[in-house]
């Protein structure tokens, strides 16, 4: 029994049942035509010896063939009979036609009163003699006698020999034989074997199909897998036969691939986090000194050497003051460098939305007027405090300013950043958008990962850092581009648990 658990076997037994079916059909169908020609050979056979009958009783009676027939029950020719028995002549010993069905061939009376016969000779409509080998030397008076390559007619005819006082006399008998009803019959078997192959050829298409489906989601899958797609799983492998165990052997092979992939994305992510994290301890530790160096420098030409003039000290100190911001701002990128693989520790509170662009436009301000870039916030009214840490959010807004104007090089453009509150969620919504040069469609879905960079000089964490800390912040953030059009980076970040509970009380 496990044997017709397999494809094989299943096949095998389907294919064996159709065989079955189809014989027995067409056994079945041979067998009623045959019952339908026996049947038909009964009712001729039936319908001669009935008119044969006729003719003999009109030999020996004085009533002609027509006034019988219209006899209240006559028993000689019945309703299947008549409609078969087209005529019947009864021919004399001297070939005339003594009497007959057909008012045509009856003898007539002429004008001096003589009867008149017709001669069997002068019937040229007659049909075909059948077996007029019988006859024997008399053959040669009958003129329908049948050659060996005259075609088959509608009609027969059959002569039947009769001893009189007078002589020999015939009965001819005149069957209707309808061709085209016995074509009929024998088309008949061909059509419904006809119905019976079409039938099977389409059961063996969709059972073909059936059987051949798991093949061809294993080629489509296979093919899939040699492009990269791990994920792909064969939907078959809940079958009991061979093409379900082979589906389920090659799930199980995929899933463990897609692990060991996933296994060797993370040792290569982790080999690349070392060696960011030793090259980035040397670096830092190079830039450090010199930045410590230049912050204390910058506090020592604030003490010593203020301009005396009010107006003046004022401009320098305030100079001074940009520059330490900038030197503590690329020591906590430093930090923020060295600091990517492990936890953020942010510290957050609420702030004001607005200032943590403001802050980090100016960093781009100097370079985006040299590039004759419009820099532009708009800021919708109701526009709720966040909650998060201006130093890391910052640095989110620095990448993707930075990111924006470098985009757009020398040939100017315009930089829009909009603040709206998104009223389906806590959150506040930062749109920032550029007219550079745009992003690959290819490259959309990499920009977030470590590392990558469309840049000769990049390293690759700038938006990786931002996804990083936006995580860290419980906000999303998604990114569109057009090629030769521009990108928009669409940032939201959580509101403030102050003021969504202002606003409550408030509504």
């Amino acid at each position: 029994m496990n044997f017709f658990n397999t494809f094989r076997g299943r096949l095998l037994l389907i294919l064996a049942v159709m065989l079955v079916v189809t014989l027995g059909v067409q056994y079945y169908l041979n067998l009623l035509t045959q019952e339908e020609n026996n049947e038909l050979r009964d009712a001729q056979a039936r319908a001669l010896v009935d008119g044969f009958a006729l003719g003999v009783y009109s030999l020996t009676g004085n009533d002609r063939l027509q006034d019988i027939l219209a006899q209240p029950g006559q028993a000689f020719l019945d309703d299947d009979a008549r409609q078969r028995v087209r005529d019947i002549l009864i021919i004399d010993n001297e070939w005339d036609i003594s009497d007959s069905l057909n008012p045509n061939y009856l003898p007539i009376v002429n004008d001096e009163g003589d009867v008149v016969y017709k001669q069997l000779s002068e019937l040229a409509d007659l049909p075909p003699l059948m077996e007029g080998g019988r006859i024997g030397q008399d053959l040669a008076n009958f003129p329908n006698v049948r050659s060996p390559d005259e075609q088959m007619v509608d009609d027969e005819a059959h002569a039947l020999p009769i001893e009189t006082s007078k002589g020999r006399w015939y009965v001819m008998v005149i069957l209707s034989n309808d061709r085209s009803e016995g074509a009929a019959r024998a088309a008949q078997p061909l059509v419904v074997t006809l119905v019976v192959l079409s039938i099977s050829t389409l059961v063996t298409f969709l059972l073909v199909w059936r059987f051949t489906r798991p093949v061809v989601n294993l080629s489509d899958a296979a093919r899939r897998v040699a492009s990269g797609d791990l994920g792909v799983r064969v939907p078959d492998d809940t079958r009991s036969d061979e093409m379900g165990r082979l589906a389920q052997r090659f799930n199980e092979m995929t899933a463990e691939l897609e692990k060991s992939k996933a296994l060797e994305e993370q040792l290569q992510q982790a080999e690349k986090s070392a060696v960011i994290g030793r090259l980035g301890s040397a670096i830092a530790h190079e830039i450090r000194n010199p930045l410590n160096y230049i912050n204390l420098t910058l506090d020592h030409l604030r003490s010593k050497f203020s301009p005396e003039n009010e107006d003046r000290s004022v401009t320098f100190k305030k100079l001074i003051g940009q520059i330490k911001d900038e030197v503590a701002r690329i020591n906590q990128q430093i930090s923020d460098f060295l600091n990517y693989s492990r936890p953020a520790n942010v510290n957050l509170r609420p702030i004001n939305a607005r200032s943590v662009v403001e802050d980090s436009i100016r960093l781009v301000e100097g370079q985006a007027a040299e590039s004759n870039i419009t820099i532009s916030i708009i800021e919708h009214e109701d526009v709720d405090e966040i909650s998060g840490d201006p130093e890391f959010l910052r640095s989110v807004f620095n990448n993707l300013f930075i990111n924006g104007v470098q985009s757009m090089g020398n040939d100017g453009g315009s930089l829009t950043v909009r603040i709206t509150p998104d009223k389906d969620a806590a959150m506040v919504a930062f749109e920032v958008s550029d007219t550079g040069s745009g992003i690959p469609k290819e490259n959309l879905s990499k920009i977030f990962e470590p590392y990558f960079s469309t840049k000769e000089t990049g390293t690759g964490l700038g938006l990786a850092i931002v996804q990083k800390i936006v995580d860290v912040h419980g906000g999303t953030i998604d990114v569109k581009s057009t090629v030769g059009e521009g990108t928009t980076f669409l940032l939201w970040l959580p509101k403030s648990s102050e003021a969504s509970e202002a606003r409550q009380l408030s509504a």
